[in-house]
């Protein structure tokens, strides 16, 4: 093999490394990106599940507070109608 034809093809060998080695890096930077991607979803995610976990907290404390009003009224009414029936 002659000289030139060797370092022809070192050339050649060293042009497909630096072209796996950018295959690699681009495949790295595309995984990590997905990485990214997919952290800002998760964290997205919780934010909505703890948006939805207040809003039920929210509902929990109001149908409470419907229940003793309704309970309030219901022994207002029962009062009034034991008068009622005295008279």
């Amino acid at each position: 093999m002659t000289l030139k034809t060797t370092l022809k093809l070192t050339a050649a060998a060293a042009s497909l490394a630096i072209l796996a080695g950018c295959a690699s890096t681009s495949a790295l930077e595309e995984v990590r990106m997905t990485a990214e991607s997919a952290q800002a979803d998760a964290a997205e995610a919780r934010s909505i599940a703890v948006q939805a976990q207040n809003t039920a907290n929210q509902a929990q404390r109001d149908a409470q507070a419907a229940l003793q009003m309704s309970e309030q009224n219901r022994d207002e009414m029962n009062r009034m109608f034991s008068r009622s029936m005295q008279k």
